[in-house]
């Protein structure tokens, strides 16, 4: 059977002009309705239709919208009836159900090519419950941690695994900046005169069996796309369908969203990705040389390992300027050639850090005022982020205690080491804490 939601989508809208000799002549309102229909729905009625006619058939179709929703042909000729014109006497077997089509998903971003450690196990763990039972109780599944840790990975690793389960389910991969555009594109064609909101609409609140939404603090400060959003997640929740989110950022520490938003993101489940442990990044670094045939010995991935601490995507863009090196030299990759090779890779981060580059990354992540964080204010809003801050620039530069008061309006270097103990404490006991850190460094660390 052909799902409901897929029938008044997808089926309704395409109109039989007419039959004459063989010649079936459709009608669809744009090309997506027309290729999805083709691709989908034709084969399988037409093998219905010809058993029972005991004749071939051929198809030809007007479309009467580009894809901006512009017309195309004229409305003219016989008005013709929706497809059910086309309905000939029940077969004896069962339809078969058609399978949806395949997500915009990247091939390699799957469970097996993931690499599990300490600090993503939970996450990962996660993923596989929502994958294995999907709108249960983990809906949404909010995914959190700095860049380049592996949350689109995991993201879109649900999407392949439910894809594979469940061929016949609808699963949307976007990105947050993409539903943006698409609700303002919307909006400008609606404006134009053209019904574009309720095809957007439609292609976000009805179509997806499983919505995976990348990068959700990208709505901050957007309140028209907040308000979309809500209804979006409304509509899917409230029909049982899987929301999976991911974010740099806890749900409550997004800053420029909605409350009633931050809200709705904790009621399923929160899974933390942190950064790579030494470990780990080993094992990142020899399952990416196997899948790219790149022979590694095992001195060169240590000191790759050791040196490169901030995320999966500087690890994987290290080995290939390694390997991109190795090849164009025509000589084996040895740790002489991968030091030579990565030198400048690796001083870049974080000697070349100032505390100025720090404070504005730190205002930036908490929605602070540069000039309250360096200023005399004390209520928490200002007065963590700044002992984050003054952590930071302790790590991350060469600068003394006393260095970096004076950068923070002539704190003196009692406060300083003070906040650095502090931050260090917290870091150990409260992941949170320990991710938020986790997440302004790796921004940091990024060329």
């Amino acid at each position: 059977m052909v799902k409901p939601a897929h029938r008044d989508l997808w089926l309704r809208p395409i109109t039989c002009v007419g039959i004459a000799d063989g010649h079936i002549k459709l009608r669809a309102p744009d090309r997506y309705h027309k290729e999805w229909f083709e691709d989908n729905f034709l084969p399988s009625i037409l093998r219905d239709l010809e058993v029972r006619a005991k004749r071939s058939f051929t198809v030809a179709f007007e479309v009467t919208q580009d894809e901006y929703g512009e017309p195309l042909l004229p409305l003219s000729g016989s008005s013709g009836g929706r497809l059910g014109a086309l309905s000939v006497p029940a077969a004896a077997g069962p339809t078969p159900v058609p399978a949806a089509p395949r997500p915009e998903l990247v091939s390699r971003y799957t469970f097996d090519k993931f690499v599990v450690g300490p600090t993503n196990q939970f996450a990962h763990a996660a993923a596989r419950m929502v994958a294995d039972a999907p709108a249960s109780r983990w809906n949404p599944l909010f995914i959190y941690g700095g860049v380049g840790l592996g949350k689109t990975h995991l993201l879109q690793a649900i999407g392949h695994e439910l894809h594979q389960s469940h061929p016949d389910w609808v699963v949307t991969f976007i990105t947050c900046e993409k539903f943006v555009t698409d609700f303002i594109g919307s909006m400008m064609g609606q404006k134009r005169g053209v019904t574009t909101m309720e095809n957007f609409r439609a292609r976000y609140r009805k179509t997806p069996d499983v919505l995976l939404v990348d990068d959700v603090q990208f709505l901050s400060n957007k309140d028209s796309s907040q308000d979309e959003f809500f209804h979006t997640f409304e509509a899917l929740h409230r029909d049982h369908k899987q929301i999976v989110l991911t974010s740099d950022k806890l749900p409550a520490e997004l800053p420029g969203v909605e409350d009633r938003l931050r809200s709705r993101f904790t009621w399923g489940l929160i899974a933390e990705v942190e950064t790579p442990d030494l470990e780990t990044r080993i094992a990142i670094i020899k399952r990416k040389a196997e899948t790219d045939g790149v022979v590694l010995p095992d001195d060169a991935v240590l000191y790759m390992a050791a040196h490169i601490k901030s995320n999966v995507r500087e690890l994987e863009g290290a080995l290939l300027r390694l390997a991109a090196r190795a090849a164009f030299q025509n000589q084996p990759i040895t740790l002489e050639l991968a030091k030579d090779a990565l030198q400048k890779l690796i001083s870049l981060a974080p000697s070349g850090l100032t505390i100025e580059a720090i404070q504005r990354e730190v205002s930036v992540y908490f929605d602070v005022k540069l000039h309250d964080l360096k200023g005399p204010k004390r209520h928490r809003a200002v007065a963590h982020p700044r002992m984050v801050a003054m952590f930071l620039c302790r790590k991350l530069t060469s600068m003394s205690y006393p260095e970096i008061g004076s950068r923070f309006g002539g704190k003196d270097h009692s406060t300083v080491i003070s906040a650095v103990r502090k931050i260090e404490g917290l870091c150990a006991t409260d992941p949170s804490v320990r991710s938020v850190v986790s997440t302004i460094e790796s921004h940091l660390r990024q060329p």
